[in-house]
């Protein structure tokens, strides 16, 4: 059994994602965190004046933003299809609603389609309310051939 599949079994029965997330430096950067509520995975992007990218407003950068909701997508992907490797990133398409103000930011993921090698992911992005979101995105992944591995 490989490390990525241990670990996702760990953090399954366990409830804590963090194990995965420190695979990914740029989750630790930007301080991407991940739990489970229900049947969905909720990421959050606590306030942190690291990623501020225009101190005026306060705002978030724009770029960590969009880090944070591919990144969301990509773990999401990983965590709900059990792929047998990290889905690689083919196309990332971000729409930004409102000005990502200066605190904690969370996001949620759907599954739109996956076939056996692409995967498509719906990511929206909001702080105050789901209903307002801040931005959302389309991403396309490549997904390694179950049937190959």
């Amino acid at each position: 059994m490989s490390d990525l599949k241990r670990r996702l079994e760990q953090a399954h029965a366990q409830g804590d994602y963090a194990p995965l997330l420190k695979l990914i430096p740029y989750a630790g950067l930007i301080g991407v965190e991940c739990s489970r509520v229900g049947d969905e995975l909720l990421f959050r992007l606590p306030a942190n004046k690291d990623n501020i990218g225009n101190p005026l407003l306060p705002a978030i950068h724009g770029g960590v933003i969009a880090g944070f909701m591919e990144l969301a997508a990509a773990l999401h992907l990983l965590i709900f299809t059990g792929a047998p490797g990290v889905p690689k990133i083919i196309d990332f398409s971000l729409d930004y609603l409102r000005a990502g103000q200066f605190r904690d930011t969370w996001a949620k993921c759907q599954v739109c389609r996956q076939g056996r090698r692409v995967a498509n992911v719906a990511v929206t992005a909001w702080q105050t309310t789901e209903g307002e979101p801040i931005a959302t995105a389309r991403a396309h992944f490549k997904i390694d051939d179950p049937l190959k591995s």
